[in-house]
């Protein structure tokens, strides 16, 4: 692979070169060539790939380099990314993060600084600050001089839109670039905006809004971009759809994460015991839910020393509630963070999930019922309770699948914390006492 690294690199302009190809080959080096293969890549790339690699490769590219070539790839990085590498290498080295911010200019510090300022969850932690800008009374012509120019200078990319701004930065227009090549290069911005019959007011989002309500516009409005304000309309930054598809990436792998009952950002960790403790901590719990179940057995001991059949379809009807709750579960789970369910619809969806739930407890209590009249001597009563049993922990399992992320939410708590788990008790308990149970009454 280390050969096949240097025939792309050889083969390849620097212009032609992308560095996603560059790290889908390095993740198939052995640790040997690794180091090697670093010291290859040009160093222009080296800060997207220290940051599209998995966090393992960071500290091993970080010690590869010399403080000249970890200056070099933070500079060639987009604003965004930039505090993502200098906060990224602060968690590895601190010594190192200090060392190589003072070799910075000033006006990348302050703007690192700022940008580091923002929770995790604000739009403004997201954003870059390169913009491509122009003032209402400035004339088409002269702004398109202006963008070739940058663009030549590689001081922008990806730009999608111009955004037009009053004399004192506040936000005003929003025009896509293939727009601008439409308008008489001979007139100033606002005349051929109002002579346009085309709207071009922007759909902005704050910088302290919550990064979940800008992703719902991106998916909303189908924007490639969205100009990102301060609470005076000033034009500060911008968040391109490249940086929204990492951003649903990471949601989904967090919602996965928590729908198995682990934290996320200790599994991206390579420390076994601190992503041990995690799991631990959910496996405590899911222990304790465990010796609740067998509680609920205890109750019933006599009965299943009597019929020893119970034992042995008991697990089947646990079985089948926890699966079919953790499909409603993952439904509703799923479909709240794309925002598909709205305040107002918590009777719906808890009336279609008692319909599935009905229609499936219905069709396998009947097969149930003939499969354990059938296995075991005088069945027919055991058919019956299983057949019971299931339909109600069926029930209980759509109930409750829809119920508990729809209450977590309504809490302002993250739907997929904690819901499995819960979920697990209940159709445990529901689906043994009731089997247990209508056993006793039945048949005994």
């Amino acid at each position: 692979m280390l050969n096949e690294l240097k025939t792309y690199l050889s083969s390849q302009e620097s212009n032609d070169m992308h560095p996603s190809e560059i790290v889908s080959i390095l993740k198939e080096l052995n640790e040997d060539d690794f180091e090697e293969a670093i010291q290859l890549v040009p160093k222009e790339f080296i800060g997207d790939i220290a940051l599209a690699l998995p966090d393992r490769y960071f500290g091993d590219i970080i010690e590869s380099l010399e403080m000249e070539d970890l200056t070099e790839a933070v500079n060639e990085l987009e604003s965004d990314d930039r505090v993502d590498f200098m906060q990224e290498l602060q968690e590895h080295d601190e010594d190192v993060a200090s060392e190589l911010f003072e070799t910075l200019d000033k006006e990348d510090q302050v703007e690192i600084t700022k940008l580091q300022k923002y929770e995790d969850n604000q739009a403004g932690a997201y954003m870059q600050t390169e913009l491509f800008t122009a003032y209402e009374s400035e004339i088409v012509e002269d702004v398109v001089k202006e963008f070739a120019k940058l663009k030549k200078s590689n001081e922008l990319e990806n730009v999608h839109n111009l955004f037009i701004t009053r004399e004192d930065n506040r936000l005003h227009y929003s025009i896509a670039l293939e727009d601008l090549l439409i308008f008489d290069f001979k007139k100033s911005m606002q005349e051929n905006i109002e002579e346009s019959d085309d709207n071009f007011e922007p759909i902005i989002a704050l910088d302290t809004d919550d990064i979940k309500e800008v992703v719902r516009l991106f998916e909303e409005y189908d924007l490639s971009v969205i100009p990102i304000v301060n609470q005076y309309n000033i034009l500060i930054g911008r968040i391109t759809s490249d940086d929204i598809y990492d951003i649903i990436s990471e949601q989904a792998t967090e919602q996965m994460y928590h729908l198995a009952g682990v934290d996320d950002e200790a599994e991206e960790d390579e420390e076994i015991i601190k992503a041990g403790k995690k799991r631990a901590s959910w496996l405590g719990l899911n222990l304790l839910t465990a010796i609740l179940a067998s509680i609920v057995i205890g109750l019933f001991a006599d009965t299943l020393e009597s019929i020893v059949a119970l034992a042995i379809l008991m697990p089947i009807v646990a079985s089948m509630g926890g699966n079919a709750g953790t499909q409603t579960l993952t439904v509703v789970v799923r479909q709240l963070a794309l925002g598909d369910i709205s305040q107002n619809d918590a009777t719906r969806i808890i009336k279609k999930e008692l319909g599935i739930s009905l229609l499936n407890g219905i069709l396998f209590a009947i097969i149930m019922g003939i499969i354990a009249s059938l296995w075991f001597d005088n069945g027919i009563l055991l058919g019956v309770v299983i057949a019971l049993s299931m339909l109600i922990n069926l029930l209980m399992a759509g109930f409750f699948g829809a119920t508990i992320p729809l209450v977590l939410k309504k809490m302002d708590v993250d739907p997929a914390i904690g819901s499995t788990v819960i979920l697990t008790t209940v159709t445990d308990i529901v689906g043994f006492f009731s089997f247990l149970g209508l056993a006793t009454i039945i048949l005994l």
